[in-house]
């Protein structure tokens, strides 16, 4: 293959309109969360001053979340996935402004009223996730699946550069609140994704199945799958137990002493890096060996993560973050190809939820294993730990499962 046609085949999904204007809204979110979740994790850490409350708020927001993400994926599947898209960015939207609020007033109960509001922002979550993932097989022929999924971890990542990047900053009190920002960025993605033209499928509108046969089919595939579930799993530990990020407002603040500036840009450096692979994986995405390449991608995390624990230079701690983003990138463009290729459109709702489960609730689930080990064992201990119990997963995943080791996105 040529050099044009290389570069033609790498923008092959960004022909599609409704894709683009997908890729519009997701970045917004992505912009807005990391934001959202940079913010808040100083702001509750200087409340406290204690790493347990980071913890809680990640299991404030996986508690709903996981209590609603399958039901999501079912619904998912027989109804408007556009309008229970838009509905679930306008309570994100609402949210926003709670949180402008509750920091703009003097009562004494504010901390548990920020729980609150995480924890509602959680339940949208669940229900966004399975229908966005839907959406964007929809947006695309199958045949441009490897590259759309590239665009979308890309521009996912360009999001969380930028929103951890300027979270710092804004936090500092550069002339412009916060949660006026998110207001305002939520409300554009609404708009971008109410350009998208509404999708038809013969499933929708009609429940040929009960909640609980639904989620029992999206279970057994998941689980009936060897490559996929192996997939998923080394994402789950490796995310439950490489948590670093959670504790980022300690590191920041009583390690490497470098602020909340500095937890912006320590927040960045993991995006930055998956964003740098990204942009690789456009032009030379893994569809050969690709189980091997997961395997590699998820022990080099765990090996950045141990590398993060005892640095005590912030520019080293950035670059060993900024390393296990980009390993975190590849791990994420496979999974997310495996998925898109593996799953049925009727089915794509259900089965994302069982992936949100392993993968979206393991980042707040992590982060209040995260919590708790510093609590118990010290900050760089926990994180420590964390790593190598990452690399162990990855070891005994490779022991146990073969079929990962010969597994090619081409074939």
């Amino acid at each position: 293959m040529n050099k044009n046609e290389n570069r033609k085949k790498s923008y092959a999904a960004l022909k599609y309109s409704d894709f683009r204007f997908f890729l519009i809204t997701k970045g917004l979110l992505v912009l807005a969360l990391q934001i959202q979740s940079v913010v808040l994790g100083w702001h509750v850490y200087s409340l406290t001053l204690d790493p347990l409350s980071l913890g809680l708020v990640g299991l404030v927001e996986v508690i709903p979340n996981f209590s609603i993400t399958l039901f999501a994926g079912h619904f998912t599947d027989i109804y408007n996935r556009k309008k229970m898209i838009l509905s679930s960015l306008g309570v994100l939207l609402a949210c926003s402004i709670g949180f402008w609020f509750i920091s703009n007033s003097a009562i004494s109960y504010k901390l548990w009223m920020i729980y609150l509001l995480i924890g509602v922002t959680g339940f949208a979550r669940g229900i966004l996730s399975p229908a966005l993932f839907s959406v964007m097989g929809e947006c695309v022929e199958k045949k441009d699946y490897v590259n759309s999924t590239a665009w979308h971890t890309s521009v996912w990542q360009v999001g969380g550069l930028f929103g951890a990047g300027l979270s710092g900053f804004i936090y500092q009190g550069i002339h412009f609140n916060t949660y006026i920002l998110l207001s305002l960025l939520f409300t554009l993605a609404m708009l971008a994704f109410a350009f998208i033209s509404p999708k038809p499928h013969a499933n929708r509108g009609r429940q040929t199945e009960s909640i609980r046969e639904s989620i029992q089919m999206g279970l057994k595939f998941v689980f009936g799958s060897q490559i996929l579930l192996a997939a998923l799993s080394l994402d789950l530990f490796a995310v439950l137990f490489g948590g670093a990020v959670a504790l980022l407002p300690v590191f920041a603040k009583d390690i490497l002493k470098v602020g909340p500036t500095g937890l912006g840009f320590l927040k960045a450096a993991p995006s930055l890096g998956s964003f740098l692979m990204a942009y690789f994986l456009i032009y030379y995405p893994p569809i050969k060996k690709s189980g091997q390449i997961l395997l590699i991608s998820v022990f080099g995390f765990g090996l950045c993560m141990i590398m993060f624990a005892l640095s005590k230079n912030f520019y080293l701690s950035l670059f060993s973050l900024m390393l296990s983003g980009a390993f975190d990138g590849v791990s994420v463009m496979i999974r997310g190809t495996i998925l898109q290729t593996l799953v049925p459109d009727d089915m794509k709702g259900k089965v994302y939820s069982v992936n949100s489960l392993f993968i979206g609730s393991s980042n707040e689930i992590g982060a209040f294993e995260s919590g708790v080990a510093a609590r118990i064992m010290g900050t760089i201990p926990s994180v420590v730990f964390g790593g190598i119990m990452t690399l162990i997963v990855v070891m005994t995943t490779y022991k146990k499962v073969p079929s990962l080791t010969k597994f090619n996105i081409q074939e």
